[in-house]
Order: C-alpha cells, then sequence, then structure tokens
C-alpha cells in the first residue's frame, strides 16, 4: 500500500467540522483517519479551508507534486459553486489538468463527487450546479483510473445529524463515513465502523423556522459579510500537515 500520502483541497480535506484540540488547526478529519489505516505512511495535508478550486491549485499543486506521493486525494470546488456566476466546464478543465499531472507522476488520485443536498432548503438550489461538477468528476475519474468517492449517492450524508452546527461541514460521524468510503476504495482493510443512528425525529415547524433563522444569524451572515469584505475563513490559516511525515 501507499507510503507517501498527500490530501489537497479545502476545508472538507483538512478536517472541519471534526474537532481535536490535539492536532494542527484544531481539527482531524476523514484524511487523518484514513492515513491512521495505512500501515508505515508519510502523510502531509495541504488543505486550507475557504479555498476556491484555483487557489488549491496553485498553492497546493507544485508543492504535492515536489513530495513525490504515491497516493493523492483532491477535493475542491465546493467553494466555487456557491459563488453567484460560476463557470463549471472551465472550472474543470484546471481540475482535469492537475489530475493528470499526478497521474503522469505515477500517483494513484482518489477524487470526490459532491454531496446530494436535495434535503436541505438551501443547498437544493445548488443542487444542479453539483451535478453538473459531478459528471466531469465522474469522466475525469474513468479517464485517468482514479479511486472515485460518490459522496452524492451516500445516502447517510443526507443525514442532518453527520452534519456540524454550521450545515456546510460534516462532523466527525460524517468525516468517519466519508474515511470508510475512502478506505473501501482502496481496498484497505480496515476497523472503521459505519454510525447506526435511530431513525430522526420530524422536528415542529416552528422549531425548525426557530433553527433556520439562528443558523441564518450565526452562520450565514458572518459568510455574506466575509465575501463582502473579500475575506475568506482560511485568510490566517496554514496547511497543518505541510510536509511527508508519520502520523505521531
Amino acid at each position: 500500500m501507499s507510503k507517501r500520502f498527500v490530501a489537497l483541497g479545502d476545508s472538507f480535506t483538512e478536517g472541519v467540522g471534526d474537532e481535536d484540540p490535539t492536532r494542527p488547526n484544531g481539527v482531524r478529519g476523514w484524511a487523518d483517519r484514513v492515513a491512521e489505516q495505512l500501515t508505515g505512511v508519510h502523510y502531509a495535508n495541504l488543505a486550507v479551508r475557504g479555498r476556491l478550486l484555483g487557489q488549491v491549485l496553485r498553492e497546493q499543486l507544485d508543492p504535492a507534486l515536489r513530495m513525490k506521493p504515491d497516493l493523492v486525494s483532491l477535493y475542491a470546488g465546493g467553494n466555487d459553486l456557491m459563488r453567484p456566476r460560476v463557470d463549471i466546464d472551465e472550472l474543470m478543465r484546471g481540475y482535469r489538468a492537475a489530475v493528470a499531472r499526478f497521474t503522469a507522476a505515477g500517483a494513484r488520485v482518489i477524487l470526490f463527487t459532491g454531496v446530494d443536498g436535495v434535503d436541505d432548503p438551501v443547498f437544493r438550489k445548488m443542487r444542479g450546479r453539483v451535478a453538473i461538477y459531478n459528471e466531469h468528476v465522474r469522466a475525469i475519474a474513468r479517464d485517468h483510473e482514479a479511486v472515485l468517492v460518490d459522496m452524492w449517492a451516500m445516502r447517510q450524508l443526507r443525514d442532518r445529524r453527520l452534519w456540524s452546527d454550521d450545515r456546510l461541514h460534516i462532523n466527525a460521524l460524517g468525516h468517519n463515513e466519508v474515511a470508510i468510503a475512502v478506505l473501501d476504495g482502496l481496498g484497505v482493510d480496515h476497523p472503521l465502523e459505519t454510525v447506526r443512528l435511530a431513525p430522526a425525529l420530524v422536528a415542529d415547524p416552528r422549531v425548525r423556522r426557530a433553527e433556520n433563522v439562528r443558523w441564518a444569524r450565526e452562520h450565514v451572515m458572518p459568510w455574506v459579510v466575509r465575501r463582502l469584505r473579500g475575506e475568506s475563513s482560511g485568510d490566517v490559516v496554514k496547511p497543518r500537515r505541510p510536509e511527508l511525515r508519520p502520523l505521531a
């Protein structure tokens, strides 16, 4: 199995939502969980929250290639899809070129589709964009023989109990589900187990409206203010594992 694993991307791969104060940036995430199951692996995580796809490629691609990895994960573009205007076809041309560079260098690549937001009133509006993005990812994975983690088909990720309060990032339970899917895609035996939750309770409409108001106040408005100011949640964040090294 691979001995040099480099993870690239945004908050999803950095591990946001899976809090662990003992780790750099205070998060763990699916990539750490995967690396923990790869015997003798040296692991780097270059992902930074808030990054657009173009920023991920400009900032992380060349440093990752210099590490000569034999396993690479790449997920980015979700932040682009949330913007008012985005040319998905143009966006994915750079994505395809990056995957081609990794495979040409001999690395096995892990790619991800976006999650289906059909059950969320906000992200349902982005569903068409995500579907187009996903079709590009599937084609790129097929053409470059990449491992594809199809999060669109992972129905358990529609359960809001696997998401953080901000509704943007999966929590520890969600990161565990993604880690299982990655390890299964790689054909790696592991002891991780999927979460078994009781059926979700149907919330009272008044309670749901109150929760939506609180969520908008605590999470949406700060996001809008940052966008208006041209700021990002990752402006003062650095990659938490910028060099290949064994896990402690």
